[in-house]
């Protein structure tokens, strides 16, 4: 498949909403489907492309993923999905589960439509804010946080105990009901949900009193959480199924974690790299010598070298973060700082005095040591 920006697919902005996106898939499908362009490979592969796009922006969290790392982010690996590799069957499956269920011929190519799922417990979202170090070694947290849980009483049935839901007579216990109907193009059979059971199904004629038929209630409940090493702010982790509770035994909604990260006070983050500033003397710069630096680990002493320029970066190796993908682990960025002092005392000033009259001049304009042609031009005038 192509590797062409979704949203560029589609034809809409990045900012299109989940109508946008349905609208203008639903016309390149409609356009483009096999069933209206027989034995054309171009239309085909138009509405592959199409397909593979409108599955991944309508998803919430496939697009999360996709707006921050692009297609990489839709690869194995990391808890992301798997390999966006639509084949023809892929493609019609999706477009029946959306758009009807019903092939344009009006027949049905897999046996009907995915019971629509609309008891699904809401998603929660958490914030966790985390230091360098907790970055670096990753964490493991206990949270503890208010939601909806299954109903003890009646077992999430939402049924008074002792008796059972009965299935609904609008639907037979599919939780869906189906509509035919005839166009341009051919029969659809358009799927919706039971207006009858909510798409569960089951009619709740005796209510459970403690959760009045919902099967599910107030609780607390508390969820570990394992971060690994080398997260990064805007980073999420998706607890599948520990969301609130769905209603009447539906699914559970997911949590999902996204991270934060403190601000710290000597190191600037650059991916798995750190930058810090480190001050030295003159007298370092120009003789070299040795320095305390910190780290994540401990202090360490760097090395100097004799020489070195305000605003030269000196590496120390594999003493930065870990890298979330693979083993790699980044560095720190030392960048060289020759300090100053705005009041020096006599005895130090003195000596100032006296390594002024001998010092090496620094490169004139023309990049000659000792200050050039310009600095011998000049002296010459003033004698």
């Amino acid at each position: 498949m192509s590797v062409r920006d979704y949203y560029e697919v589609l034809g809409i902005e990045r900012d299109a909403s989940i109508e946008v996106i349905k609208r203008a898939y639903r016309k390149l499908a409609l356009d483009n489907h096999p069933d209206r362009n027989p034995d054309n490979k171009d239309a085909e592969e138009r509405f592959k492309a199409a397909t593979e796009a409108y599955d991944v922006l309508a998803n919430p969290e496939k697009r999360a993923r996709y707006d921050q790392f692009g297609h990489a982010g839709l690869r194995g690996g990391g808890g992301f999905g798997g390999p966006m590799d639509f084949d023809l069957a892929d493609a019609l499956r999706t477009f029946m589960r959306d758009f009807g269920g019903g092939g344009l011929g009006g027949f049905d190519f897999f046996g009907g439509g995915e019971r629509r799922e609309n008891r699904r417990g809401n998603d929660l979202q958490l914030r966790l804010e985390m230091d360098l170090q907790e970055v670096a070694a990753g964490i493991k947290k206990q949270i503890k946080l208010r939601k909806l849980v299954i109903c003890d009483e009646c077992s999430g049935s939402g049924a008074r105990q002792g008796t059972r839901p009965a299935t609904c007579t609008v639907c037979g216990g599919r939780g869906e009901v189906r509509q035919v109907s005839r166009s341009f193009f051919g029969q659809f059979i358009n799927v919706s949900v039971c207006p009858e059971c909510q798409g569960s199904g089951e009619i709740v004629r005796d209510s459970c009193p403690r959760c009045r038929g919902e099967g599910r209630t107030q609780g607390e409940a508390t969820v570990s959480i394992t971060v690994p090493a080398g997260v990064a702010a805007g980073n999420y982790i998706q607890m599948r199924g520990l969301g609130e509770a769905g209603r009447r035994g539906g699914s559970a909604g997911d949590i999902i974690v996204f991270i934060d990260e403190k601000e710290h006070p000597i190191f600037e983050r650059k991916g798995i790299d750190l930058l810090m500033d480190l001050s030295i003397t003159y007298t370092t710069a120009a003789l070299g010598g040795q320095s305390e630096v910190p780290t994540l680990d401990g202090n360490v002493m760097l090395d100097i070298p004799r020489g070195i320029q305000p605003g030269k970066v000196l590496r120390l190796k594999g003493r930065g973060l870990p890298s979330l993908r693979d083993r790699r682990r980044g560095d720190i960025l030392v960048r060289v700082q020759v300090w100053i002092p705005d009041k020096p005392g006599s005895e130090e000033k003195k000596l100032l005095e006296r390594l002024r009259k001998i010092e090496t001049k620094p490169p004139g304009p023309d990049g000659e040591q000792g200050g050039g042609r310009f600095e011998r031009a000049r002296d010459a005038r003033e004698d």
